[in-house]
Formats: C-alpha cells, sequence, structure tokens
C-alpha cells in the first residue's frame, strides 16, 4: 500500500481528499501546518506528498526546499491557489515535481499522483548502470549524479528528465513528448514546465548554461540530448 503525506490546513479539503484517496487505496497520514508537515516529511517514509503552499507556521515552499536541503527526494505535488506563473515556477526551481492549482476535480488529483508514483518508480527500475558525458557521471540504480567527480543534487523529477534523455541520445524530443513520457499525463501540464526543468538540468551540468553543448534546443521541434557533444 502506497503511503501518502497529505499536507494542508483546510479541514474540510483535508476530510475530502484523505476519503478520497484511502477509498483508491492509498494509506494517508496528514498535517495541517508546515512545521508539522516538515517533521513528518523529514523523519518518516512516504512515497508521495502533497504540500499546499500557503500554510501556517512555515510555507509550503519552505518546506519544499529544506525537505531538498537534507536529501528528502519524495515526490512532491504542490496544491495551490495561486494561478501565476511566477509563483509555480518558483515551486519547480525549489524542487516540486509537479503542482495543481485550486480548485481541482479529484480524477486530476489522482491522475497526478498516479502518473508521479509510477515514473518514481520507473526512474528506480534496473537500467543500465551508469552513463557519462563530459565530466558528468551518472548512476541510475544508485540514483546520483556527479560533475568532476562532485556530487550534484537532482530533484526528482530532474533525475527522471536526465534519465529520458540519456536514453534517447540524439533524437529530437518534443516538448510534448517529454510531458507524456517524463510527466506522465497528457495536456494538462503546460510545456512551460519542461522548459523550466531543462534550464535547471543545463545550471546544473552544463559548463555553460546559456550556451549548452549536451542539451540543446532545437527551435520550433524540442530538444535533442548529445552526450558525444565536443
Amino acid at each position: 500500500m502506497k503511503e501518502v503525506l497529505l499536507v494542508e490546513d483546510e479541514p474540510g479539503l483535508v476530510l475530502t481528499m484523505a476519503d478520497r484517496l484511502r477509498s483508491e487505496g492509498y494509506a494517508v497520514s496528514t498535517a495541517l501546518d508546515g512545521d508539522d508537515g516538515f517533521r513528518k516529511a523529514s523523519s518518516e517514509t512516504y512515497d508521495i506528498i502533497l504540500l499546499d503552499v500557503m500554510l501556517p507556521r512555515k510555507s509550503g515552499f519552505d518546506v519544499c526546499r529544506e525537505l531538498r536541503d537534507q536529501g528528502v527526494a519524495t515526490p512532491i505535488l504542490m496544491l495551490t491557489a495561486r494561478s501565476q506563473t511566477i509563483d509555480k515556477v518558483q515551486g519547480l526551481k525549489l524542487g516540486a515535481d509537479d503542482y495543481l492549482t485550486k480548485p481541482f476535480e479529484m480524477p486530476e488529483l489522482l491522475a497526478r499522483v498516479e502518473a508521479l508514483l509510477r515514473r518514481q518508480a520507473s526512474s528506480s527500475a534496473p537500467v543500465a548502470a551508469t552513463y557519462e558525458f563530459g565530466d558528468v557521471r551518472v548512476d541510475v540504480r544508485c540514483t546520483e549524479v556527479q560533475r568532476g567527480g562532485q556530487p550534484i543534487s537532482l530533484s526528482a523529477r530532474e533525475f527522471q528528465l536526465l534519465c529520458y534523455f540519456l536514453e534517447h541520445p540524439g533524437a529530437t524530443v518534443s516538448r510534448q513528448e517529454l510531458l507524456n513520457e517524463v510527466w506522465g499525463h497528457r495536456s494538462v501540464q503546460s510545456t512551460r514546465t519542461v522548459d523550466v526543468h531543462v534550464a535547471w538540468l543545463r545550471q546544473k551540468l552544463e559548463s555553460d548554461p546559456k550556451h549548452p553543448k549536451y542539451i540543446t534546443t532545437i527551435h520550433g521541434l524540442g530538444y535533442k540530448f548529445q552526450p558525444t557533444a565536443g
């Protein structure tokens, strides 16, 4: 049974979401503020965290950042009433794997949860043990990335995206393909989400992120991973 941590301060929404998730076979733990949510997420093991942005005592953004700083790689789905792109981008930059804007329908929430869990399982499935390009070394089974011999911290979604590029070297892949295959759902997420994650991969893996040589943009088509680029 998959373990879900729901961090949300609206009692009615907590009841509705928890009941529906349990009816779908999930085990659900809850926290009503950011401090309690952080304590549970950092000290106990969960398969996914549903994290509201506007929380008492500690914001969801702060919880997300501090969890990632501590090395907690559990997939995080941000729940937010904010619709501005800048807020969504901020959550992704802090290490969130997906976001859902309130109000939302329960079937969409369940689809997002299932997609994140499916991608998490896929990313940890046995594949080629290691990949190397330039001064970057990726150990897929241990979910470890090094650049120049130094460890690089990637969010779960960044790692999944990198693995997809590694598995499709030289192929031009569209933003929609990446959404379908890495995020696991169709026509729900904006393709801007892909651009944000690619930009952050470049920041961490490229020596000159503004002029990338490994993850390049193919204008009008998408992206191409070129591991043998000089």
